[in-house]
């Protein structure tokens, strides 16, 4: 720390201690790890930090400057990275192997440094280091300039959800503290991380060695007139990486010592609680009321992350080890964990001795549960140079891709962007027990499935028509188009679809239903109803829809397709030009009164999960180009006639009945 900042911090020790200790326990805690490629720096950049702030116990000193006679690389002179270099190994080849963590504090902060290592080797000790950290400092060698490890690390730490980066350039004493060498790198980043999701990103030029820049301000570096290193981490906004909106709390033991006592003991993961909250566990979806907040050293009126409590519940309800409690009454559209066991990931691969291989069986560890799991599909791995995705039958050491996961039992998440706790996961060799990958769980409404996939063959060579369009539109009297009925469970969509179908054929015209729960009798079989599995289906759905478009049939497409999202990806495939949704907005009251499967009776007493409206939100269109409300429309045979004449209607105003 500065001298003066230093100077005011001894005469308090001096003069109050318990005041300073006091002080100092309340001091914001910044959470930060040095990365990029080998022999960047990383090291001798925190040994600076230490040194220059005066954190250094005198034995430690004197013991690395005796160690540098032998085993440094400055010529004899101090090196820094021993400081923080602990392994022999490490000081004997001048490289970091493992995670290294460092403390210090200034007047403003209290900071835990983790030095990582460059080597692409050891990149999951990386990865595992920056899992915890709020900011990154990415080091960058002057001379040789964003190096395919630096971009392997800014990848991963947008994977981990690190929002403040410093692109520390180090080494500006060998380039003669050129101010053109510093912008070309900084514009050769910035072409990189254009790609990356959004970060605050502040680009520094130092030398670590030397000190410039960053403990002290440089006179080597007149053109640059940003702060410090340190004047930086000082002041960085810690907007937190906590989700303290959405409660969750992960069970990790059932607390019974005796007979007149039982409570559930874990962390809070995020969110707060009270006494008198009503909750939910997950996934039975049992409810109570929360009745104590229990510690060791009393009851609290309030928790949140990160205390470790035990909660009472005012009811005998099912709870156990990896159930996880949240509120009742979710605080928005949204908020309520995803509980599935088909899930969607990005993986770092961590395994050098075995890739990741589809239908192979791992040990999933998601919080305090551990499952069987296989990774069902890789969809795509990504090139830490480019960016760019490709297909991948495997994922080696150091590779980074999205799967899809099927686990023995639900997992119950958040994604990691929401929720890094809840969306972290670790998959395990189950010969070896070591940890072969880690995981940050995606949302189901992100992930883009295979609406988007490249083809698989190399050899696709479609073949040209002999009919055109207009032969087939004269000889139809119909121009080709598809209609996408969508509402929930027992709205009438399929009913109305199939009336209009006979309507056309009674018209001369030919139009071919294609109804989504069909559809999972035949080609869909093997998808189950989480988000993704309903997106698939859909999309198998509109594949169809485009084929008999093209052959000139109109196609009435009956789905409950609860997602908006991947509605528009339907018009997309099918095309804007021959779309349009018909939203059957019966109300889920109506519905459950009709109920003619008898779902809505089995997702009451609990059999089944998943059913749009009830607990798997059903997006209404906002886009529609036709909505029938049914329940509105009179008796049910009067309503359909009703609506048929609507949707007819619609097909001669859009050209598609020709006369």
């Amino acid at each position: 720390m500065p001298a003066d900042s230093n100077a005011a911090e001894q005469e308090m020790i001096a003069r109050d201690i318990e005041g300073y200790l006091a002080r100092h326990e309340t001091k914001e805690l910044l959470r930060f790890l040095t990365c990029g490629s080998v022999d960047d720096g990383k090291s001798t950049l925190i040994g600076r930090l230490l040194h220059d702030t005066h954190m250094i116990h005198e034995d430690t000193l004197a013991a690395a400057t005796r160690d540098s006679k032998s085993m440094g690389t400055q010529s004899g002179e101090l090196d820094l990275a021993l400081l923080v270099d602990g392994l022999k190994s490490e000081r004997e080849q001048g490289i970091t192997i493992d995670v290294a963590y460092r403390y210090f504090t200034t007047a403003a902060r209290k900071f835990i440094i983790g030095d990582t290592p460059g080597h692409e080797q050891f990149t999951r000790n990386m990865a595992t280091g920056a899992s915890t950290c709020d900011l990154a400092i990415l080091l960058v060698d002057a001379r040789a300039g964003v190096a395919v490890q630096t971009r392997r690390h800014a990848y991963i730490t947008s994977l981990l959800g690190i929002s403040e980066i410093v692109v520390a350039i180090n080494k500006m004493d060998l380039v003669g503290y050129s101010q053109a060498r510093f912008d070309e790198i900084v514009r050769d980043y910035q072409g990189f991380a254009s790609k990356l999701p959004a970060r605050n990103t502040r680009f520094i030029p130092m030398s670590a060695l030397k000190g410039d820049n960053v403990v002290h301000a440089s006179t080597q570096t007149p053109w640059y007139d940003g702060v410090t290193l340190l004047e930086h981490l000082d002041t960085v906004p810690l907007g937190g990486r906590r989700n303290m909106v959405d409660f969750r709390f992960p069970v990790q033991w059932v607390n019974r010592p005796n007979l007149d006592f039982r409570g559930f003991t874990g962390t809070l993961a995020g969110g707060c609680v009270k006494p008198g909250d009503t909750i939910m566990v997950l996934p039975s979806r049992k409810t109570s009321t929360v009745t104590r907040i229990v510690t060791f050293d009393g009851d609290l009126a309030e928790a949140t992350p990160p205390l470790s409590v035990t909660l009472t519940l005012a009811d005998e309800i099912d709870c156990a080890r990896g159930d996880m409690i949240v509120h009742r009454e979710v605080s928005h559209v949204g908020s309520e964990p995803h509980v599935a066991q088909d899930v969607a990931a990005m993986v770092v691969w961590m395994d050098d001795a075995s890739p990741l291989v589809p239908g192979k069986e791992y040990l999933l560890k998601h919080g305090a549960n551990k499952t069987p799991a296989v990774v069902n599909a890789i969809t795509h791995r990504v090139d830490v140079n480019t960016l760019e995705r490709s297909n991948a039958p495997t994922l080696a050491l150091n590779d980074i891709g999205q799967v899809t996961i099927r686990t023995s039992r639900p997992l119950v998440y958040d994604a990691y962007t929401r929720n890094r706790h809840t969306g972290a996961f670790i998959l395990i060799d189950r010969l070896t027990n070591a940890t072969a990958g880690a995981g940050m769980l995606l949302d189901p409404s992100e992930v883009e499935g295979h609406w988007k996939d490249a083809p698989q063959g190399g050899h696709l060579a479609p073949s040209s028509g002999v009919v055109t369009s207009d032969e087939r539109d004269k000889r139809l009297g119909q121009k080709p188009f598809t209609l996408l009925f969508t509402g929930l469970s027992g709205s009438g969509k399929t009913e109305i679809a199939r009336a209009l179908e006979r309507r056309l054929f009674d018209a001369g015209r030919f139009a071919a239903v294609i109804d989504g729960a069909a559809l999972r009798a035949g080609m869909s079989r093997d998808l189950g109803f989480s988000k993704a599995d309903r997106s698939e289906n859909l999309r198998r759905g509109m594949e169809v829809a485009r084929a008999m478009n093209e052959i000139g049939l109109v196609v009435l497409a009956s789905f409950t397709a609860p997602d908006a999202a991947v509605r528009v990806r339907a018009r997309e495939l099918v095309g804007a030009d021959r779309f349009a949704v018909v939203h059957v907005s019966t109300t889920l009251d109506a519905c459950r009164l009709r109920d003619p499967s008898g779902l809505y009776r089995d997702a009451a007493e609990g059999a089944i999960q998943n059913v749009p409206g009830v607990d798997f939100e059903y997006e209404s269109p906002t886009d529609a180009d036709l909505v029938l409300p049914m329940h509105e429309l009179g008796a049910r045979d009067a309503a359909l006639r009703t609506a048929v004449e609507r949707v007819t209607a619609l097909l001669e105003a859009r050209g598609v009945i020709l006369k």
